[in-house]
């Protein structure tokens, strides 16, 4: 019997709904459950065939867990690896690299020195930096947000240089993008599960969080194809089997704006119930797929395209 196992926190109506949909179809070998860990030793983590990670982002101990069981042999979706490296400049910076248009975007480093730093340890950075020129390139208005991390928590809308420094002045130890506004026509938020399967929602981001998926956006069947490229191609080379990408129209251009997204909201009142039930279906048959091609005390992970043309010393693109 291959096991299924769903690692999650707080959540209740996905996770929930996707052990029993698994369960309910019945297909020999294969059953689903949540998680249980009572104990983690080195390279002994347990008898899964797949687990799918809905909260080690938070949890650093599941993090372990997890990395321990891919050793093992189990199909972690996402790859906990590639997770724990991955974060929102990078993605920006690969995503001009194989031609997926992005804000304009830089890094900042903290307006707070580090724990355990001091001024010397930054004699490889130039004070003050080149302000002028950083705002020149972003321009305003510009929105600031933690290089890593998601949730909305820490966003800032900025609409001049010195709304810039007074806002920056309360991120303390926090690594921030500045990033472009993109005044958007149309938004949407796309599902990608497996690298191929795609759905596209119209989201309102302007909206209460209760009402984000209630819009009257109605792309042309080009747009959707477009969009759908998009879509495959950044989660192609980030390797993830299961994430979000919300891209922004302007004059036409879907741009990516936020798409490391590896435990998105799958929550049934806030996504809606018709695609609450195409993300726990399309996950339910992934998952299910990953459990019968899953051989025990190999590699069962999904490697990017970034990470696998690196590894064969080839060019990105």
């Amino acid at each position: 019997m291959k096991k299924i196992g769903v690692l999650f926190g707080k959540e209740r109506s996905f996770p929930n709904a996707l052990i029993e949909r698994i369960n309910s179809k019945k297909i020999e070998g294969i059953s689903a459950e949540a998680v249980r860990i009572d104990k983690v030793i080195q390279g002994d983590a347990g008898d899964y065939a797949v687990i799918i990670d809905r909260i080690s982002q938070d949890v650093p101990f599941y993090r372990a867990f997890l990395k321990d069981a891919a050793i093992c042999g189990t199909a972690v979706i996402n790859n906990p690896f590639w997770w724990s490296a991955d974060e929102k400049f990078f993605n920006n910076c690969l995503a001009v690299k194989i031609g997926v248009p992005v804000p304009k975007t830089v890094i900042l480093p903290s307006r707070d020195l580090p724990d355990d730093t001091s001024e010397e340890s930054f004699s490889n950075l130039s004070y003050p930096l080149d302000w002028e020129g950083i705002f020149n390139y972003v321009g305003f208005p510009a929105y600031m947000k933690p290089f890593a991390g998601g949730g909305w928590k820490n966003v800032y809308k900025l609409t001049n240089m010195e709304d810039f420094f007074q806002k920056h002045g309360e991120t303390g130890q926090l690594v921030m993008l500045l990033q472009e506004e993109i005044i958007f026509d149309e938004y949407y938020r796309c599902y990608c599960i497996g690298g191929k399967h795609v759905r596209i929602m119209p989201y309102e981001p302007r909206n209460p969080h209760h009402l984000r998926y209630v819009s009257d956006f109605t792309p042309s069947p080009e747009r959707l194809k477009l969009m759908e490229d998009i879509v495959l191609r950044i989660n192609k080379y980030l390797g993830y089997d299961f994430n979000t990408v919300e891209l922004a129209i302007r004059d036409g251009v879907p741009y990516a704006i936020d798409f490391c997204n590896p435990a998105p909201d799958a929550d049934r009142n806030s996504v809606g119930e018709e695609n609450f039930n195409w993300v726990v279906e399309t996950a339910a048959n992934y998952a299910i797929e990953r459990a019968q091609h899953q051989e025990p005390g190999r590699d069962n992970l999904t490697w990017g395209e970034y990470i696998k043309r690196g590894a064969a010393k080839q060019p990105l693109i």
